[in-house]
C-alpha cells in the first residue's frame, strides 16, 4: 500500500523538486490504466481550453528559519542559535542573527513587483520555519508592516505564526497578538519524554503543558497543534494518549503528520523506513485510523488529509494551497506560485542574500514570467491537491478548465477504485454514486461530467491510499 506521507511545513519548496504533498510513485500496474470509448476517442481531438488567468496572489508565507537547535528528521532550511537561546522577552537581545535576516527579509518584499498593481490585498500570512517564536514580536511587526504597505492587508486577514513550547511567556504571546497575529500553530508533535528526546526536539512535556495554558490565559481563539506519528519506538498506547491529550486541550485545528525520514537528516542516517524502531507501515496506518477516529469524535472534522478542525476553523492559510491559489513566498528557501509556476528561493543564507541583491538590482524579478505553462502539469497540481482535500476534486470546474479528455482519462483510472470504496463520486446534490451507477458513466464519457460533481478519496482508507491514487492518474494525464 502506498502510504500518505503528510507535510511538515506549508510549501517551503517547489514543487516536485521538494514536494510536501503526497509523493507520486509510478509504479502502478497498467492493468487499472483508461481504455478510451468511441465517445472519449472523439473528444480527445479536441484542444486544451486556453488556460484561465491566475487571480493575484492574497496570501504570503514568510519563512522565519531560526531554531534552538535542528531536529533529527528536519531538513528544512535552518539557522540553529543555540539550545540555551529562548527569546522569552527578558532574553531579547537583537541577536544580530536575526536581525540582519529581517532586514533582508523585508528588502526582497519591497523589491519584488506585486503581481497586479491594482490586486486585492492579502487575505492571510503564514510566518513558518524554523521557529518563527524565537523573533521578537517587534521584528515580526517590522515584517507585517512592510507586508501591508507593499501589498495592503485586510483588516480580517488571518495572520498565523508558528510557536515552539519554551520559546514564549505570556507576555510575548500577548505583545504578538497586540500587534495583529491571530492565529497560533503550536508545535507540541508528542506528549511523551522519551519520544520528544528521541525526535531530538529542544522542548519537553512541561513545556509543551505550560505553553498549552499560556495559550489558553492570552485567549487564542483560533489555535493549531501539530503532532506526529510514526516516530521511533513510538507504540499504539503513546499515539493514543497524544491523541487524548491533545483533544483535552481544547485547539480549534490539530495537525496530524506521519513521519517522513529524509535523506540527510540524523534520521535518514539511522534508520529506514518501515523498519524497527520505526513503526511498520501497517502499524502507521493503524496510527493514521486511529487520529480519524478520535479526533472524529471529538468533534474535528477531517477536511484535508492531514487536517482536522472544528466548525469553521480551516486554515484559511493551507486552503490557498490546496485550491492551487497563488501565492507569494519570501525568506530562505521558501516557494512562490503564480501565472501557473512554483519556484524557490535559494536554501542557503549566502546565495539567498544574492538573490535579494539581483532583485533590487533588477536583474531578477521574481516573478518567472518567462516559463512555460503547460497545462498537463497545472492539471496534475489540481489533481494532486484536490485529492488531499475532502471535497475532493471539482470535476466540472476541471472539465471547463482543462478540456474533457483530461478529464475522461481520469474516470476509467478510478474505477476500480470506486468499486473498492477507496475512492467516492458524488453528484451535484452531494449524493453518493453507486460503483454500478459510476461504472456506467463512466462507459459513456458524454455522460459522465454531466453527472459527477465531485470525485474525493474515502476517509481514511482513500487517503491512506493516496498516493498510489495520484500516482494512477499522473500515468494516465502525461504518460
Amino acid at each position: 500500500m502506498a502510504m500518505l506521507k503528510g507535510n511538515l511545513s506549508p510549501f517551503l519548496f517547489a514543487i516536485p523538486t521538494k514536494s510536501r504533498i503526497p509523493t507520486a510513485s509510478l509504479t502502478t500496474s497498467t492493468a487499472l490504466l483508461h481504455q478510451p470509448t468511441v465517445c472519449e476517442n472523439a473528444s480527445m481531438t479536441t484542444t486544451v481550453p486556453p488556460l484561465p488567468i491566475p487571480s493575484p496572489p492574497t496570501s504570503v508565507y514568510v519563512h522565519l528559519p531560526f531554531c534552538r537547535k535542528r531536529c533529527h528528521y528536519c531538513d528544512f532550511p535552518i539557522i540553529a542559535l543555540g539550545s540555551s537561546h529562548n527569546q522569552l522577552p527578558e532574553h531579547d537581545n537583537n541577536d544580530p542573527r536575526i536581525s540582519n535576516y529581517i532586514h533582508v527579509i523585508r528588502r526582497e518584499i519591497e523589491a519584488t513587483k506585486p503581481r497586479s498593481p491594482t490586486g486585492p490585498p492579502l487575505k492571510t500570512v503564514f510566518f513558518g520555519g524554523g521557529t518563527p517564536s524565537l523573533v521578537p514580536p517587534p521584528m515580526v511587526w517590522s515584517v507585517l508592516e512592510t507586508l501591508r504597505s507593499k501589498f495592503g492587508l485586510c483588516p480580517d486577514a488571518e495572520i498565523s505564526i508558528e510557536m515552539d513550547p519554551g520559546t514564549f511567556d505570556e507576555r510575548k504571546l500577548r505583545e504578538l497578538k497586540e500587534l495583529g497575529v491571530n492565529r497560533v500553530s503550536l508545535g507540541v508533535q508528542a506528549f511523551q519524554e522519551e519520544l520528544l528526546r528521541a525526535c531530538g526536539r529542544a522542548h519537553g512535556v512541561n513545556e509543551v503543558l505550560e505553553a498549552i495554558d499560556i495559550v489558553g490565559r492570552c485567549e487564542i481563539g483560533n489555535w493549531s497543534m501539530d503532532l506526529i506519528s510514526s516516530l521511533p519506538h513510538q507504540t499504539p498506547e503513546m499515539w493514543e494518549e497524544s491523541l487524548r491529550l491533545a483533544v483535552g486541550a481544547q485547539p480549534t485545528h490539530v495537525s496530524v503528520y506521519d513521519l517522513q525520514v529524509e535523506q540527510g537528516t540524523k534520521f535518514g542516517q539511522w534508520y529506514k523506513p518501515g523498519e524497527f524502531p520505526l513503526p511498520s507501515e501497517t502499524q502507521s496506518a493503524k496510527f493514521y485510523k486511529m487520529a480519524s477516529e478520535m479526533l472524529s469524535k471529538a468533534g474535528f472534522n477531517h477536511y484535508e488529509i492531514s487536517s482536522y478542525c472544528k466548525n469553521g476553523y480551516e486554515c484559511k492559510h493551507n486552503l490557498s494551497y490546496w485550491l492551487n491559489k497563488s501565492f507569494y513566498g519570501f525568506g530562505l528557501g521558501s516557494a512562490s506560485y503564480m501565472s501557473g509556476v512554483r519556484f524557490s528561493r535559494p536554501k542557503k543564507l549566502k546565495e539567498y542574500m544574492g538573490y535579494v541583491q539581483s532583485l533590487e538590482d533588477g536583474l531578477a524579478d521574481g516573478q518567472h514570467h518567462d516559463k512555460h505553462v503547460d497545462a498537463k502539469d497545472m492539471a496534475m497540481d489540481v489533481v494532486m491537491l484536490s485529492l488531499r482535500m475532502a471535497r475532493g476534486l471539482d470535476v466540472k470546474e476541471f472539465t471547463r478548465t482543462f478540456g474533457k479528455s483530461l478529464a475522461f482519462s481520469l474516470y476509467g483510472v478510478f474505477k476500480p477504485y470506486v468499486e473498492s470504496g477507496h475512492v467516492i463520486a458524488l453528484d451535484e446534490k452531494g449524493r453518493l454514486l453507486t460503483a454500478n451507477e459510476f461504472n456506467s458513466l463512466a462507459s459513456n464519457g458524454c455522460e459522465v461530467d454531466d453527472m459527477v460533481a465531485f470525485i474525493r478519496l474515502s476517509d481514511p482508507d482513500g487517503f491512506l491510499l493516496s498516493n498510489e491514487l495520484i500516482a494512477t492518474a499522473f500515468s494516465v494525464m502525461s504518460p
